[in-house]
């Protein structure tokens, strides 16, 4: 079996963007789209990335958690008894409670009958273009797995069809011996294709700073990602630093969060957070600090204390800080009016002497690509040109 496509939640998208519209185009020919299966560890954001992309593109979305249902009718509807009836040239299979309607209407009986599928409730209303998510499939047992089969052969039931313009993405854990998932053949798996989202750092990030995890969390998770591993997942994490978050002194309360943090991301993990607040690396200076105080001076002091300089330099106080900067600053843009001031600010962090220079370009060229609207008048100075350019 060849090897699984493993990609971050960046690049899941524009493929699923490309899988989208090719599947748009198959329709066109009388072709069936294609199925893809998302698989990764827990937690990873398998099912929020394409919810997000859904809404990105506006599309319809509709989950079933196939490991919740237990009546397979709510996967695939209600059988139901339909007999043909014609008037005319013109001939019509007919639900059974609506044959005496339209024998009213002249239609008649003949003979023909057969057992068919009402549309499930799930996909009643819905229009043309969405996205249906079989989340954790293989958690589900043989029928749905049989029926979700169906589904991705022909985008239909029997008697039922998805509506046109949709596509069909299957969401599982590895079936590597740690998740209570059925393994399937290549009679099952050959229908679809499968990738693997891998943990990446620079995505969670800006999924973070957007969702408002605690700025201290996202600082030490930036300087150690390779905590997340095994059963130290993303989901786990992000509870941990949800569960620690009101603590305004993380300093002051160090038995507490060892405590939830074994109890919820293991030793490991909790013994370096500790380490972490020990360093006083908590009290890194923030992007919205750095990116509103009105006083320069302030900042750029605070920011060294940080940072350090020549002999002292923490490159990797640095690469966290601007990383920070330039999700913070791009998503605050988004629902901000960008002045003046803040352009100055941002002048002032990628032309003064705290970065290094591949971290001033690094910055500057994150935050203009972000948002080149709301930050064109960034490359009108001089100084960021030269920066820029290089």
């Amino acid at each position: 079996m060849a090897k699984t496509l493993e990609v971050t939640t960046k690049e899941l998208k524009g493929l699923l963007k490309h899988v989208i519209n090719n599947n748009k185009f198959l329709q066109e020919q009388g072709k069936t789209p294609l199925a893809i299966c998302v698989e990764g560890e827990a937690g990873i954001g398998k099912t929020s990335s394409i919810e997000q992309l859904a809404s990105e593109l506006n599309m319809q979305f509709v989950k079933l958690n196939l490991a919740q249902i237990e009546e397979i009718s709510d996967l695939i509807g209600f059988p139901i008894r339909q007999f043909q009836l014609c008037k005319e040239e013109e001939c019509l299979w007919i639900d059974e409670p609506a044959v005496q309607e339209f024998q009213h209407q002249g239609y008649k009986f003949t003979g023909n009958k057969r057992m068919a599928y009402c549309a499930p409730e799930w996909i009643a209303g819905k229009g043309e273009n969405g996205i249906l998510i079989l989340d954790d499939f293989t958690r589900a047992d043989q029928r749905f797995l049989q029926a979700c089969m169906e589904l991705i052969d022909r985008q239909s039931y029997i008697s039922w069809k998805l509506p046109k313009g949709w596509t069909i993405i299957l969401s599982t854990n590895p079936d590597d011996g740690n998740y209570q998932v059925t393994s399937m053949d290549d009679a099952q798996t050959t229908r679809f294709s499968t990738i693997n989202l891998k943990f990446d750092i620079d995505c969670w990030a800006k999924y973070a700073e957007q969702a408002g995890v605690d700025g201290r969390c996202i600082n030490f998770l930036l300087m150690t990602p390779e905590l997340v591993k095994g059963k130290c997942n993303p989901r786990a994490i992000t509870n941990f630093f949800g569960s620690i978050s009101s603590l305004q002194n993380f300093e002051k309360s160090l038995p507490i969060i060892s405590m939830m943090g074994q109890g919820s991301v293991g030793p490991e993990f909790s013994s370096m957070f500790t380490t972490f607040i020990n360093n006083k690396l908590d009290k890194i200076i923030g992007p919205h600090e750095v990116l509103t105080n009105k006083s320069w001076d302030n900042v750029k002091s605070q920011l060294l204390d940080c940072i350090g300089k020549d002999n002292t330099y923490r490159a990797d106080i640095a690469s966290v800080l601007c990383t920070r900067l330039i999700n913070y600053t791009v998503h605050y843009s988004k629902d901000n009016a960008i002045d003046d001031n803040i352009i100055k600010r941002v002048t002032e962090l990628g032309t003064s002497d705290i970065f290094a220079m591949d971290l001033k370009y690094m910055l500057v060229k994150g935050i203009y690509n972000g948002n080149k609207t709301k930050f064109s008048r960034l490359i009108l100075n001089p100084e960021i040109i030269k920066i820029t350019v290089k």
